[in-house]
């Protein structure tokens, strides 16, 4: 029997396409008809589409609630920003459905896939021309007293924050079982490689590219010099004991979370289910990082 939790091989190439999942960043009325004519479009080549409320609402189409649409499609299709992409990819939970990323925004470097490139791709994607990343997540947990608060699945990070403001937090750090540091800080983010180009980066983290695996720790305006990002291999388990009488604020990829108190831990590791990204098939790590970061430019 296949192990269905294994990560495939990033050449691996897709199963046979039949049911595309279409999803669409809420409030883009200017994106109706794109949507439109890419629901056409695979309609066309005889592909089953099934649409998300917001899509549903643009075309008709009987909608379905993400975490249902990730259960029933062979190909997720996400129109929008980082934040969209983050969202479906919460929703597709365990499921290794391949997700292509669409940039309706600004930045979008999840989204890798511009617009007037869509149709291009997607005929790349039909002939399985195309490169799947084994993105990988963070398995994150919030203990209190030995009983669980919380569990979360997260592409980009887990940070945890002080809830006062200009309150710094104390956050006692452990990897494999060996302390690392007390950061006494306004927080500490816990990031994976492809979230090193979004919050961490902010907070003078390191860029690593997404085919590595290991973990990044990010103190945020540490109160020491002394206290600088460290790359952690991937099978470490790290915990972060709040220290702090003040609340802290565990917050997933940006979207979700849960209100800490002293005492509490937060344990990560490695998920055993990375998120399927479809890689641009028309530029390459380094050209998305000088085209949307200007990086290495002088």
């Amino acid at each position: 029997m296949p192990n269905e939790n294994r990560i495939p091989h990033p050449d691996e190439p897709l199963h046979p396409i039949r049911t595309v999942g279409v999803c669409l960043k809420p409030g883009q009325p200017q994106a109706a008809g794109a949507v439109r004519g890419l629901v056409k479009w695979l309609q066309q080549r005889g592909l089953r589409v099934i649409a998300d409320d917001e899509v549903g609402e643009v075309t008709g189409e009987p909608p379905q609630p993400r975490a249902l649409l990730a259960g029933q499609v062979d190909l997720v299709i996400v129109l929008g920003g980082d934040g969209t992409l983050l969202s479906v990819a919460r929703a597709a939970s365990d499921r290794p459905v391949p997700i292509l990323g669409v940039n309706l925004g600004t930045l979008g470097f999840l989204t890798e896939i511009s617009l007037d490139e869509l149709f291009a791709a997607l005929e790349r994607v039909l002939a399985g021309q195309v490169r799947i990343e084994p993105r990988m997540r963070l398995d994150v947990r919030a203990l209190r007293d030995r009983g669980e608060l919380g569990r979360f699945l997260a592409l980009n990070d887990a940070v945890l924050t002080q809830a006062d403001l200009a309150r710094m937090i104390d956050l006692e750090t452990r990897a494999g079982g060996n302390q690392v540091a007390t950061y006494h800080a306004d927080g500490l983010i816990v990031a994976t490689p492809t979230g090193s180009t979004a919050y961490s980066l902010s907070a003078g983290g390191p860029i690593v590219l997404p085919e590595l695996e290991a973990f990044l720790l990010t103190p945020i305006c540490p109160h020491t010099l002394t206290q600088r990002p460290l790359v952690l291999p991937h099978s470490s388990q790290i915990e972060i004991c709040v220290r702090s009488r003040n609340e802290v604020q565990l917050t997933v990829d940006g979207q979700e979370g849960i209100a800490l108190r002293e005492g509490d831990v937060v344990s990560v590791r490695r998920s055993d289910h990375p998120v399927r990204l479809i890689a641009s098939p028309f530029r390459s790590h380094f050209e998305i990082l000088r085209e949307k970061f200007h990086w290495g430019t002088r």
